[in-house]
């Protein structure tokens, strides 16, 4: 290897247990599970055991592959009619106001156990147990909540409350951990050592799926000992966009964010040679969201569907991305959605709210048939070069605001020229349901000029989401990361 290699993520801790795997030897997949395992204790609200997500490798003469672990709807076996009902919680990020739901019936079947020993069974090079014990041991330690998990906290404070278990885990006293406070769980550094001793096998079909299902079937959950055993995580094709002479490799269906991030792409790529105004970024988010529709949502299960989306009209979550000395990019995105606040007992697992994500559920909920995969933003993102190489790997979190930022920060990179760390830092915009929210720096009054209607923000805002990213300068190979300050991220060298 020329170098080790650069991790950028959502924590520095989660950064740096990618960062020292990289020194030691192992590959950039096996930094990124290292790195999503701490990211369970440094980052616990927007991940865990009970969240999915995906993982996307290219790069250093391996076949670009999408490993699909995102959560599947649940029911197999089970009665509607116990369903209990959905909890709304309403989060505010300030300026901004969405309303989630938690609960039971919110729970979907998790994905994370099964797609970070997949991806080590397909390109790990190190000992499964050496890179979980790290994690476990901050677990038992315990973290120090930093300014931006604590604003986390903060703003899921109703959800992390709903439950005996969960006030417990993340609020003892009766409120949410605050800027200082130590999250520690002896508990879930158990389960992070039993998947280094044993895998995914516990989580599915052992001890712990009983566990899970057990108590969710208590509370009117739907996840059943079937759904569990009937998981299984599944290689995909990149969806692939061409811009500026490069190739743009993201997550295909049945995830949304990657389909209406490459047609984004491509219509950027026809309007002009030159760098997109913040009048052309946001009128083709808008031509993104209007796509959205029923139809769109129901055909993103059927095979070849991206390919014929954009042939026709071409004419809480976390992110970590690796870069490896060989060139080999790791990207990875994962999300507990707002956790469902049913902590299980003795295992330290928060399970996901996917199934209670308005977001994720366009067709209204309970809606998909058990076993489907559930449709996601989610889009870890890598750049080719016009030699193949890859250029920049990155990802994001914030709901419907993902696909926003990964634009944002490749046309940063390609078109402005920025380094990563400044294209992350720059001002950002989204549209969304006719309105454009759009963080100080941007240039508002072209956008009003044009009869938009804008909500603006007085800072950066974790709204925006968290987009972490890490590039090879194309004539020098110099590796560089950016962490999203929006989300208290931070990039590390091997």
């Amino acid at each position: 290897m020329t170098s080790a290699g650069m991790v950028a993520a959502g924590h520095p801790l989660t950064a740096e247990a990618g960062a020292r795997v990289l020194r030691e030897g192992g590959n950039a997949v096996d930094a990124a599970v290292a790195a999503v395992l701490a990211s369970w204790v440094a980052e616990p609200l927007l991940t865990g055991p009970g969240a999915g997500g995906y993982m996307l490798v290219a790069g250093a003469g391996e076949e670009p592959t999408l490993l699909d672990f995102f959560v599947e709807a649940p029911g197999r076996g089970a009665d509607p009619a116990r369903r209990a009902d959905l909890l709304p919680a309403e989060v505010s990020f300030g300026e901004a106001v969405q309303v989630f739901n938690c609960g039971a019936a919110s729970c979907g079947a998790y994905g994370n156990p099964a797609g970070l020993a997949e991806a080590l069974e397909r390109w790990g090079s190190l000992d499964r147990a050496a890179l979980a014990a790290p994690a476990a041991q901050l677990a038992r330690d315990g973290v120090a909540l930093n300014n931006a998990q604590a604003y986390v906290f903060e703003i899921l404070e109703p959800i992390l409350t709903s439950t005996p278990e969960s006030r417990a885990v993340f609020a003892p006293g009766g409120r949410a951990l605050r800027e200082g406070d130590h999250f520690r769980s002896g508990e879930l550094a158990d389960t992070i050592e039993r998947f280094g001793a044993e895998g995914a096998e516990p989580f599915y079909s052992g001890d712990l799926a009983d566990a899970v299902v057990a108590w969710l079937d208590a509370r009117g959950g739907q996840l059943t000992r079937a759904d569990l055993g009937a998981y299984e995580p599944v290689a995909r094709e990149p969806v692939r966009a061409a811009y500026r002479g490069r190739a743009v490799l993201t997550n295909p269906p049945p995830s949304a964010g990657g389909t209406l991030l490459a047609l984004a792409m491509a219509r950027l790529d026809e309007r002009s040679d030159g760098p997109p105004s913040a009048v052309d970024v946001v009128t083709v988010m808008e031509e993104a969201q209007g796509l959205r529709t029923p139809d769109f949502a129901a055909g993103l299960a059927e095979h070849g569907f991206a390919d014929r989306f954009l042939a026709a009209r071409l004419g809480s979550t976390t992110h970590i991305s690796v870069l490896d000395g060989d060139g080999r990019a790791c990207a990875v995105t994962c999300t507990n959605g707002e956790g469902s606040g049913l902590v299980v007992p003795g295992t330290g697992i928060h399970v996901n709210n996917v199934m209670g994500e308005q977001d994720l559920n366009p067709l209204g909920f309970f809606t998909f048939p058990p076993g489907r995969r559930m449709p996601s933003m989610m889009a870890p993102t890598v750049v080719l070069g016009p030699g193949g190489e890859v250029e920049l790997a990155l990802g994001s979190a914030g709901s419907n605001r993902i696909r926003s930022a990964i634009l944002q920060v490749i046309v940063g990179v390609v078109d402005h020229g920025l380094r990563a760390q400044d294209a992350v830092l720059a001002p950002r915009v989204h549209f969304e349901d006719g309105l454009v929210y759009a963080e100080p720096g941007t240039d508002v009054e072209a956008l009003r000029a044009t009869g938009r209607q804008l909500v603006t923000f007085r800072d950066r805002n974790l709204f925006f989401g968290g987009a972490q990213a890490v590039e090879r300068d194309r004539v020098s190979g110099t590796l560089s990361g950016a962490g999203d300050p929006r989300r208290g991220g931070a990039a590390v060298a091997a």
